[in-house]
This record gives C-alpha cells, structure tokens and sequence, in this order.
C-alpha cells in the first residue's frame, strides 16, 4: 500500500513526461530534493494545474510507491511571479536551479538551505534590481549554498600555510579550497589572481549582509572575475568530490 506525504516544497525545475504528465524538481521542508510525478497535470481539466509550477513554494501531497513519487495534490502558497516578467530574473532563477540539481544528491533535509532559498526567492521576486544587482544576488546564493554543504572558501588566512594574507598578493586555489598568499601561489599550477576588492565583496556575502552588498558600486571587472572564480571553484568541486556530474553550463 503506497504511503502519503505532505510537505511544502519551493518549486526549482519541471520537466515535460510522456503527452501529459509533468515531472517536478523539488526541495521540501521535510525531506529535501525530491521529484514528484504529476499525472496529467498539462491537460487543461487537470485538478493539479493550478497547485504547482516553477519558481513557486506550494503546499504538496505525494504517495511514495514501489519506483516513484506521484503528486496527487498542490496548492501554491507563493508563486514568485515577478521573475517571470524579466528574462534576466529567469536566467538568474535558472542558475540557481542548476545548482540545487547538481550539488543536492539526494533527500536529506537542510533547514540552512531551505531558509536560503526562501531568502533568495523573495529578494528576487520582490526587489527592483538591476542587472548587476542580480548578479551580486546569484553570488550571495551560490556562495552561501556551497558553504552550507561545507566548502566555504577560507577569506581570511591563507587556506595553504594559515599564514595572514598579505595585499595585493591574493590567489584563489579550487584545491585548497580558497585565498592564498603569493609565496604559496608559486607552488600550485591554476591558481588565479583575484582583486583585494573581489575578496572584500566575497567576506561580505558570506556574512549575509545583503544590505550592504545591495549598496556596494562594484567595478564590472571585478563582478567578471567573482563569476569566473565561482564558476571554476563549482567545476572544482563537481569533479573532485561524489556531486552529479554536470551535463550544462548552469554557474
């Protein structure tokens, strides 16, 4: 006999199934990422249509069987509409789904992640930001989700030699695991020198002090080099350790 479930649940990917059905990604407050099965939920008539999409937090009832978990009913709590309206909200929506499916394996409940996501959903949803706004916004994400699996880049010490950092000689090692001093940079190939101000800007997402990165004029130079550190720092990690392998360019 299959068992019932409910749960809320933000809604992070959907995936077209056979003429009708609908496979939704989702991380829930009880028990993490799952992916439940919505029978028929593109027909028009479907009950369930109304209850659940992407880029939304619902109220969720699933029965777990033999193979899978199948959605038998939905009822959205917030749907997240204003990302919808802008395609550089969507895209930032987009990464951070890529995220959650790469580095989450499996159903283990974190409430750190969830009050995350609920965190980052809202001030995408409800804050006119601009373009570089968004940005430093998918970065606060991404960097407080990496450290909440527990690979949170060392700031403040060198990461290889503990000894103290020394301006402007700061190098980001993936191996390592964050900033190293230039004595240390000589001994590691690909290591990658990063701007004083990058690391300023890192410290401060890591202390979730959104409003003062909110007010932060950041050269674009500086936000370019913040994005390559972090997109080669996820490579590091999704090659290094037992994450899904990544099959897109998500980061």
């Amino acid at each position: 006999m299959a068992t019932h479930y409910k749960t809320q649940g933000f809604v992070f990917k959907k995936e077209d199934w056979r003429e009708a059905d609908r496979v939704f990604s989702v991380f829930t407050l009880d028990f993490g990422k799952i992916e439940v099965l919505a029978r028929a939920v593109r027909k028009i008539t479907s009950k369930l249509r109304g209850g659940i999409d992407i880029f939304s937090l619902s109220d969720i009832e699933f029965i777990q069987g033999k193979h899978q978990k199948t959605l038998i009913d939905a009822v959205v709590i917030e749907k997240f509409s204003h990302i919808f309206q802008s395609s550089e909200e969507m895209e930032i929506a987009n990464r951070v789904s890529g995220l959650l499916e790469m580095f989450i394996r499996g159903p283990q409940t974190d409430g750190r992640i969830w009050d995350l996501l609920a965190d980052f959903f809202k001030k995408l949803d409800r804050q006119e930001l601009s373009a570089s706004r968004q940005q430093l916004l998918y970065h606060y994400f991404a960097w407080n989700f990496i450290s909440l699996l527990g690979h949170g880049p060392q700031l403040f010490t060198c990461a290889a030699c503990t000894k103290p950092l020394q301006l402007p000689e700061l190098y980001f090692s993936n191996k390592e695991g964050g900033v190293i001093c230039g004595a240390c940079a000589l001994l590691e190939a690909g290591v990658k020198k990063v701007h004083p101000d990058s690391i300023k800007t890192l410290r401060i997402m890591l202390k979730k002090d959104w409003d003062i990165l909110a007010k932060l004029k950041l050269a674009a130079e500086y936000q370019k080099e913040l994005d390559g550190i972090l997109q080669q720092y996820c490579r590091y990690l999704l090659s290094d350790y037992s994450f899904n392998r990544p099959n897109h360019e998500y980061f």
